[in-house]
């Protein structure tokens, strides 16, 4: 019994002394950042001490030092400091601002730069993955031996595709002796919305477990900005009213809606200025406008240090009709007249008060009357699609407020983009009103031009039809009708611009239109032909995965260089296979034009996609509590692999986290109005517009445009 107490005894003095000499993590920094908080919620035990000398003094021989966030003055890691952490071989963790003494490191700051893993030290992060670091400054240290990641500029979407000998780089996180060392600050990754999520999670775990934190971290579940929903998560009628109450509020919490006591700014923050449009949004303290002086385009690609966005100070055609049109929509819905002020004021800001319909583009002598110009900053640049989108959105605005206001903007407008196509039916991309007042309507109109590219030409075909429906005037059919059979020939070999999906999302608008005006089972089956290749590619979820099309035929095709990532209008994809869709360009449209399809044929095929695509639209809407301004829009892109707001950024300020007033919330929006309502398009405004008045004035406007 003896021995059994004194062998007890024994075995407890070895554990408690086991105990004492465990290592341990001396953590310096702010106790509120959310690694710091991570850290203490998974468990771990750590200690806190107010400096890195005053954390080497406390430690023993092998415990860990973990130096996080921002201090106000940096400190040198000196030879001395090194020497102690030699002796006691410790294992320490710095972040900027902490800089090894002796090399006096530039500071550069983040813009297009990412972070680049190097070689496979590190556990689950292949050699050249690519995690985002947004806005940060960062020490430009010179080469170092025991580089993990680098600061560069490269293409990519997953991995640096080209990868980092041909671009300046700097070492990020490297080793330094016992000390690894991070030249930017890493600490803040999750309000500072760094990605993919999983990669800095990995990378946080190689961290603390270098300094000894070897208990799994439990992260926030909820990030300050993230999807609505998960991925399985079902999708009731109360979340869709939920979603167009929050995408609606957001055209005016995201104040890009213009106020007078801040329309002045508007002019000094252009194009014109030579720094780009891109510049913080109006302060809290400002006014949130009412349509009378326009709006914004949206957010610009770019994440702010503190997770904010900068917007894009620029005033667009397309959004004043297409936020008007939604607006009005939402209106109807949840009973927001207020919402109806707002879309008047858009609209009539649009034609009378702007310069977007006025000058030549208003006299019925010059080629370009009816057009509508591109942005007040470009006034004289005409762009196919864009001028479709304008006259659908005041359609669609027009009927929800019952208003014939604009019912010869209207018809000028079609007839403008009509006569000045060619004999197929064809304009190419777009127009400058200097050319144009060179020449005459009737010499654009006898062009022998053929541009098989839908996403420039086909929404006006199908406005054509829409038009004809309500006038018959033959030559509207016509035009398009042979246009669209000149493209159906050639398909697939289409041209493309950022992805051949959204060719095939916008060619589905005028071939169901087609439908509508000749039921044929050819045009039946060109309708099917482009929704199943479109298809194909839809996901479980209702995601259609991004995908480029014929090499050659693309206007902006695969960024071929990392000197050229970021330098223009790009893919949101590296290849074909990553999961990524766009709502900037394809699937925004893409409901629009299968919502239509389904009316046109009552084919379950488009009614089951476009559901799909809508309860998407619901899971994936931005829930953004810290960030109102974001909060219920949606972004243009969505990896809906790792379910996160992810994808290539080369694309020149419409990468991944842009918002769009017009092309992606005003369709989003109307395309879970149009399913809680169990609408479309075309039967709705026909009530509206198809009237011995409306033709009437079409008559009128005919015998002027095309006399």
């Amino acid at each position: 019994m003896k021995k059994n107490t004194k062998f007890l005894v024994l075995l407890l003095a070895c554990c408690i002394c086991m105990q004492m000499t465990k290592a341990k993590t001396i953590v310096v920094g702010n106790k509120s950042l959310p690694v710091f908080t991570s850290i203490q919620k998974s468990g771990a035990h750590v200690q806190h001490a107010t400096s890195l000398a005053a954390a080497i003094k406390q430690a023993r021989q092998g415990d860990g030092i973990l130096v996080l966030g921002s201090i106000q003055k940096p400190q040198a890691l000196t030879s001395a400091l090194l020497r102690e952490i030699a002796v006691k071989d410790l294992k320490v963790f710095i972040e900027y601002p902490y800089y090894l003494a002796n090399e006096q490191p530039e500071i550069k700051k983040i813009t297009l730069e990412r972070g680049v893993i190097a070689g496979k030290q590190i556990p689950q992060l292949d050699s050249m993955a690519i995690l985002s670091i947004n806005d940060h400054p960062f020490y430009a240290y010179p080469d170092q031996p025991h580089t993990y990641a680098y600061i560069a500029k490269v293409a990519g979407f997953d991995k640096a595709e080209y990868g980092i000998l041909d671009t300046e780089r700097f070492p990020f996180l490297f080793r330094k002796q016992n000390v690894l060392v991070s030249g930017i600050q890493i600490s803040n990754w999750l309000d500072a919305r760094f990605g993919p999520f999983h990669y800095w999670e990995t990378l946080w775990q190689y961290i603390l477990n270098y300094v000894g934190i070897n208990t799994p971290i439990k992260w926030p579940t909820t990030a300050t900005v993230q999807p609505s929903f998960a991925k399985e998560e079902k999708i009731t009628r109360a979340d869709y009213l939920k979603a167009v109450e929050r995408g609606s509020a957001w055209y005016l919490n995201s104040k890009l809606l213009i106020a007078e006591n801040w329309k002045h700014l508007v002019d000094s923050f252009t194009k014109k200025n030579g720094e780009g449009v891109v510049f913080p949004p109006v302060s809290d303290n400002m006014n949130i406008g009412n349509g009378r002086y326009g709006i914004l385009e949206g957010h610009a690609s770019y994440i702010n240090k503190d997770g904010s966005q900068p917007i894009r100070w620029w005033i667009r055609g397309d959004c004043q009709a297409e936020t008007a049109f939604a607006l009005s929509a939402a209106s109807r819905l949840l009973n927001k007249p207020e919402y109806d002020s707002i879309a008047i004021n858009l609209l009539n800001y649009l034609y009378k008060t702007s310069n977007l319909r006025q000058g030549e583009r208003n006299d019925p002598q010059s080629p370009s009357f009816g057009l509508i110009g591109w942005a007040t900053t470009d006034p004289d640049a005409y762009y196919g699609d864009d001028n479709a989108r304008v006259l659908l959105g005041t359609i669609g605005a027009a009927t929800h407020l019952a208003s014939s206001e604009w019912n010869h903007y209207i018809i000028e407008g079609i007839l403008g983009n009509f006569r000045t196509a060619g004999v197929h039916g064809f304009r190419g991309p777009w127009f400058r009103d200097a050319a144009m007042q060179k020449t005459t309507w009737q010499a654009l109109g006898n062009r022998n031009i053929i541009n098989i590219h839908p996403h420039y030409e086909s929404w006006l075909w199908a406005l054509y039809l829409w038009l004809y429906d309500k006038t018959q005037y033959e030559p509207l059919k016509q035009k398009a009708k042979e246009a669209i059979t000149i493209t159906m020939n050639a398909f697939p070999e289409w041209k493309w611009t950022n992805g051949i999906q959204q060719e095939y999302a916008r060619m589905l608008l005028p071939l169901a239109w087609l439908v509508r005006v000749e039921n044929t089972q050819q045009h039946r089956d060109w309708l099917k032909l482009v929704a199943l290749t479109l298809l194909k590619d839809m996901d479980s979820c209702g995601a259609i995965k991004e995908r480029l099309g014929f090499k050659g035929m693309g206007r902006y095709g695969k960024i071929l260089s990392n000197a050229e990532y970021g330098t223009k209008e790009a893919p949101l994809i590296a290849e074909y296979g990553d999961k990524v869709t766009d709502l900037l360009y394809t699937i925004n449209y893409a409901s629009f034009g299968l919502n239509e399809a389904y009316a046109a044929t009552q084919d379950s095929t488009y009614k089951n996609a476009v559901d799909a695509i809508r309860d998407l639209f619901v899971r994936i809407q931005v829930h953004a509590p810290t960030h109102r301004d974001l909060d219920g829009s949606w972004f243009r892109a969505f990896d809906f692999g790792r379910w996160e707001y992810w994808a290539s950024n080369a694309d020149s300020g419409w990468g991944p986290w842009g918002t769009q007033t017009g092309w992606t919330q005003s369709w989003v929006l109307n395309a879970l109005i149009t399913g809680l309502k169990n609408t479309n398009y075309w039967d709705t405004t026909k009530s509206t517009f198809d009237t011995e008045a409306f033709r009437l004035t079409f008559t009128e406007t005919l015998n002027i445009m095309l006399k």
